[in-house]
């Protein structure tokens, strides 16, 4: 069985999913990353803030950072070698690595593009936190393109 680990950057939280706007590439990393979990590879990321102890007690991580610095993070391993260092791993990378094919390979991420001010899919045509598409199906999403919510 295939194990990814991710040690990150210092955020606010543990997956960087926190705060008024959200990072498109990490809210990427923790969808398919919980996918990669559901499909049984071991999976695990360690934020420099919350998980100091795990950077400085694996001596390949700590090396790394003493080598690079922070522009070394995130650090990917995979099965206890370093195969990416300074970005996150592609939706093609972790898909190579675990056997796994993704969802996000097959739908992308476009659900997740905020609305322009004129487009904005709430019944009361107030801005969403998530844009839905103009020109989705209503008909068989209910009364609005966002599932008949009033609101993505």
């Amino acid at each position: 069985m295939t194990t990814i680990e991710i040690f990150e950057p210092a955020m606010c939280c543990s997956t960087g999913l926190c705060g008024p706007s959200i990072d498109p590439e990490l809210l990427r990393v923790s969808t398919e990353m919980d996918e990669l979990a559901r499909q049984g590879v071991q999976v695990a990321r360690f934020n420099l803030t919350s998980n100091t102890s795990e950077f400085v007690s694996r001596k390949l991580i700590s090396s790394q950072l003493e080598t690079g610095g922070v522009d070394a993070l995130p650090i990917t391993l995979v099965d206890g070698s370093v195969v990416k260092t300074g970005a996150y791993p592609t939706t093609e990378e972790l898909a190579g690595w675990s056997g796994v094919k993704l969802r996000t390979e097959v739908i992308g991420l476009s659900l997740f593009v905020a609305p322009k001010a004129d487009e904005a899919c709430c019944s009361n045509k107030n801005s969403c936190d998530i844009s839905c598409k103009p020109n989705a199906d209503k008909s068989a999403m209910g009364e609005s393109a966002c599932g008949g919510s009033g609101c993505c």
